[in-house]
């Protein structure tokens, strides 16, 4: 490892979508290590594929990993603004004999890819153009880089370990297209160059870049950064994530309520290990961060596991500022929760969020304080014969001015005696009318939560709603 250099790395998202489960990994373990190191972590935004680029998906990228608290400490650096210092390199290659100019038309590499596809043999550039040494005037042309064609190349990668490949099978590649664009390669290896980069910690599908990126690097007598590739993240039936797989992006996890930290734990353990420890501070997952503990295999997305953590963090985060979290979920993707049921959802929380695994689950099981409706489909579930029983709570309730849990307990248990009926019969049709859904909270904490006038008030909108719909019920 590099110890005579302070260690600076990057992560460098194209904007072209959503930020990727497995790009947060990337950028969790550069910043980690950065920070282990006491180092620097710069974010690179690679938006030179003009096409495919948008503005909200670099706004997104930004905003996600704020959210996620992956804090870079410089400001962003825009690949698309450095194009010109990528087309000088290019020009540098070409003057110094390791570039050159291919005069190839397409139909001419196509013809080209259609013989190999016969032989049944992986298509390499034919390096034909290699040798033309006068330039040929009024013909586009591509720039390749002139690849190596003997021997082997050994990349020592710090997660893979040493790497080796035939120079003969990395082909001449392109570095500048026809319209004097620079391509990934080039721009990624310029980039890294003039940043500082001490280490590229990124997804092992870009090992073969790292072989063309090094020898960018040897020719223009560059000082190589160290390598280190992290196997990708594969879906539950071990395929690898694609953007078109649910659950594939960090927008699907705070769509249904997971927590940053929560997700940044999942993340964090997924393909790197630390003796058995499950759960870590920030404090110390950049103390024990390291890349030797790292796996070599490909990791599964579990995400029964991603909702266990996500409701150990649920539990273990003060009310105050969950409530703030439920609020701003809720009014990101759900409904917004209007001011005056802050307070009652806030003391209610040692309730609403038991078995609630996501902030979806507490919005769920909080709807009925601030946003209540009794539907007939509802209504439809609650036996008739329990009409009387309902009737006779709405009237002790009302009489006495009480809802308190020893006093509801005292009701409950006189009436489940004298109609011999288990709780459930007198529970279910109470919780339906008092939140307008079968499922919820258990009947004293929604008594305690929607207070007294209210609790009466609801039971009177069913009488009303069964006296205007008997027929039908």
């Amino acid at each position: 490892m590099n110890t005579t250099q302070k260690v600076i790395t990057r992560f460098a998202p194209s904007p072209t979508g959503n930020l990727h489960i497995g790009g947060a990994r990337t950028a969790l373990f550069n910043w980690l290590f950065s920070k282990n190191q006491k180092g620097k972590f710069l974010l690179r935004i690679e938006d030179t594929d003009v096409q495919r680029s948008k503005s909200e998906y670099y706004e997104q990228i930004i905003s996600t990993l704020k959210w996620l608290e992956i804090n870079w400490d410089e400001e962003p650096y825009i690949q698309s603004k450095n194009i010109e210092s990528h087309i000088n390199v290019a020009n540098i290659l070409l003057k110094n004999g390791h570039a050159y100019k291919c005069y190839c038309t397409e139909k001419e590499l196509e013809e080209e890819k259609k013989l190999y596809l016969e032989k049944k043999i992986p298509y390499t550039y034919s390096k034909k153009c290699r040798n033309i040494l006068e330039n040929i005037a009024n013909k586009p042309f591509v720039v390749r880089f002139k690849s190596k064609t003997e021997g082997k190349t050994i990349l020592k990668d710090l997660v893979q370990g040493d790497v080796e490949i035939n120079n003969n099978t990395i082909e001449d590649f392109v570095i500048l297209r026809k319209d004097n664009k620079p391509t990934y390669n080039l721009s990624a290896a310029v980039d890294d160059y003039q940043m500082k980069i001490t280490h590229v910690i990124r997804g092992d599908d870009h090992k073969i870049n790292a072989f063309k990126q090094i020898q960018i690097f040897e020719s223009m007598e560059w000082k190589i950064p160290e390598y280190a590739h992290i196997p990708l993240i594969h879906s539950k039936e071990g395929k690898k994530l694609s953007k078109r797989d649910d659950a594939s992006t960090v927008e699907d996890y705070k769509k249904i309520g997971i927590l940053p930290e929560a997700l940044r734990n999942y993340l964090l353990r997924l393909g790197w290990s630390y003796k058995d420890k499950e759960i870590f501070t920030d404090v110390e997952s950049i103390e024990f961060f390291n890349l030797k503990n790292i796996g070599k295999s490909p990791s599964k997305l579990d995400f029964d596991r991603i909702k266990s953590i996500n409701e150990f963090y649920i539990k273990s985060t003060k009310d105050e500022i969950l409530l703030e979290k439920l609020i701003n979920y809720s009014e990101l993707y759900k409904e917004k929760i209007p001011k005056q049921f802050h307070e009652v959802i806030k003391v209610s929380l040692f309730f609403l969020k038991n078995k609630s695994k996501s902030l979806e689950d507490i919005f769920n099981n909080s709807k009925y304080i601030f946003s209540y409706e009794l539907k007939d489909d509802q209504i439809k579930k609650i036996d008739i014969s329990k009409l009387t029983i309902i009737k006779n709570i709405h009237s002790l309730i009302k009489k006495e001015k009480n809802i308190s849990k020893d006093y509801l307990k005292n009701i409950f248990d006189k009436i489940i005696e004298t109609e011999k009926i288990n709780f459930k019969d007198l529970g279910q049709p109470l919780r339906i009318i008092l939140t307008g859904s079968e499922y919820g909270p258990a009947i004293y904490d929604i008594a305690s939560s929607l207070g007294l006038d209210e609790f009466v008030n609801r039971l009177e909108l069913f009488f009303a709603k069964i006296d205007k719909n008997i027929k039908n019920w």
